[in-house]
């Protein structure tokens, strides 16, 4: 019998170019800093990393407003850069995903400036939607639909035609009924596997097919939070798959296992329409990521996510943050039932709870690693780090910031460069200054300060990582012991390997001849008891 895909249980670390490492000095994280801190991605315990968008870019919204999609940013290195890196990580049997952006480009893109000056009616308009406007004289916008960042999504030309950015802006959407983008995007793929790399996550997977008839839509866009309607104008549209399948094909063609995983804002049971035999390998399952602290919520997100996915013969893909929403050792902090998205800007920042958001955040790994399938870690996170809410307004650089009036300050607090040491401009992160500013506690929090001390985050990690390995099995089963403890999220692996988290105030006791392999806090192994907001392993 053959071994299943490298992916199929793999644990990949989001590497976000911008504030990961930097190697030459200048704020911004590049390919250079990558390369030089591979070592200790191997040491961690992961299998690959999956690399932000590393394209020229105007970086209006930090790389993802893609002007070029075969070459590197200039800040970030080069396309030999690029090559070394994914030679590099291949020596130390790491994968690498290349990050995919379809649903639009940068208004930089050469498509989109042949667009623009060419006039009406022209075949390069085609590639986009660009639309005549409503009213007498075309100066209203096509329809009312709204830009998931704030504001219309529609934007007027200097000849009167109107383009459409479900972004921001400076993002133009690809009009995907037309063949030239399509085979385009087939190209693209092949350039990056030629290159070597092991795969794609491909950006608002859910995104691509437009009801060209272009309706008015009642909904509101909010941004990265799953739409409930059934028959969306634009997300989520069945015509999606037929190019995720000339997709699929490509990637059939190479050898290796290459593989994609999509960023799939849809209801759970749309999950699985991604996931089939020649489509997607993976598809996140964001209602774990979205889940309150509350055994009964994450339980339910849970079983919807491993029931919806066998059905599809595939396994879960799970998340705890990522570079789009607030860490989750912060938003674990919040009251049940904040809306973290807002609460940034809008607090009360005096219910944060900053030791509990600490404490659960480690319990929440060990379930999340537990689980079956494959999981996706957000860089930092391995080092306990929280959201800088309190960020400067001066120094935002999300238009979310910019788009919604300065009514939600965006995603600058996650994306804040890490710490590597204790001291020094930026904590290690590179010679000077860092893009963004780095709050004090960062330097108690770095690589360096946690490196070899006993119940560390880094060290529970590389302690979980090690361990998931070897007693976790490849096998989906699990089974949902009846008779837990109350306030007890408990669940068996084939193997017999368990792993409780207590959600109550309560310290529970584990049961008699539990063989304890790995608890978040260490009073869970010494004292054989698992206290509140805590989780162990235990066969």
């Amino acid at each position: 019998m053959s071994a299943a895909p490298w992916w199929k249980n793999a644990v990949i670390y989001q590497v976000y170019v911008r504030s990961f490492a930097d190697s030459d000095g200048d704020g911004t994280g590049d390919i250079g800093g990558i390369r030089s801190r591979l070592t200790y991605l191997r040491d961690l315990g992961v299998d690959g990393i999956w690399v932000n968008p590393w394209y020229p870019s105007p970086l209006n919204d930090g790389g993802y407003d893609v002007a070029d999609y075969r070459r590197i940013d200039s800040r970030y290195g080069t396309l030999q850069d690029a090559k070394a890196l994914i030679d590099d990580a291949h020596a130390l049997d790491l994968r690498v995903l290349v990050d995919l952006v379809p649903n639009h480009t940068s208004s930089e893109h050469a498509w989109f400036s042949e667009a623009i000056s060419s006039p009406p009616g022209h075949p390069s308009r085609d590639r986009y939607h660009i639309l005549p406007g409503a009213g007498a004289d075309g100066s209203e916008p096509p329809n009312n639909w709204k830009s998931v960042f704030g504001g219309p999504a529609w934007t007027r030309l200097p000849d009167g035609e109107w383009y459409l950015h479900l972004f921001d802006p400076t993002q133009p959407d690809l009009n995907w009924t037309n063949p030239e983008v399509q085979d385009e995007f087939c190209d693209i793929l092949r350039f990056w596997l030629d290159l070597g790399a092991d795969g794609f996550r491909v950006d608002v997977a859910h995104g691509l097919a437009k009801d060209t008839t272009y309706p008015d839509h009642v909904e509101e866009s909010e941004l990265l939070v799953s739409s409930d309607e059934r028959i969306h104008p634009f997300w989520d549209r069945d015509d999606t798959h037929t190019y995720v399948r000339q997709w699929r094909r490509v990637l059939n063609s190479y050898p290796g296992d290459r593989m994609m995983v999509a960023e799939a804002w849809v209801a759970p049971q749309r999950v699985p329409m991604f996931l089939r035999p020649d489509e997607y390998h993976q598809s996140f399952a964001f209602s774990f990521l979205d889940a309150d602290w509350d055994a009964a919520e994450l339980e339910a997100s849970i079983r919807t996510a491993v029931e919806t996915t066998a059905g599809a013969g595939a396994l879960p893909t799970w998340t705890l943050s990522n570079h789009d929403v607030v860490r989750h050792a912060t938003r674990y902090g919040l009251p049940k039932g904040t809306d973290w998205r807002h609460w940034l800007l809008d607090g009360p920042h005096d219910v944060l709870d900053p030791p509990l958001g600490r404490r659960r955040a480690r319990a929440a790994i060990l379930l999340m690693l537990a689980l079956p399938g494959s999981a996706y870690l957000y860089q930092g996170e391995e080092l306990g780090l929280p959201e800088v809410w309190d960020l400067p307004l001066d120094v935002l650089d999300d238009p979310v910031w910019h788009n919604s009036g300065h009514a939600n300050k965006g995603r600058d607090g996650c994306r804040v460069p890490i710490p590597w040491t204790r001291g020094g401009p930026s904590y290690g992160f590179g010679a000077g200054r860092s893009w963004l500013p780095q709050p004090a506690i960062f330097g108690s929090l770095s690589v360096e300060a946690q490196t070899g001390v006993t119940g560390s985050f880094l060290e529970l990690y590389r302690s979980a990582l090690e361990l998931r390995r070897t007693v976790f099995p490849s096998a989906a089963g699990i089974t949902w012991p009846a008779s837990a403890p109350d306030g007890v999220l408990a669940f068996e692996r084939p193997g017999g390997v368990q792993c409780w988290i207590n959600f109550g105030a309560r310290e529970v006791g584990l049961p008699e001849g539990a063989d304890l392999l790995l608890g978040s806090e260490s009073s869970v192994t010494s004292q054989r008891r698992l206290p509140g907001d805590a989780a162990v392993w235990f066969r």
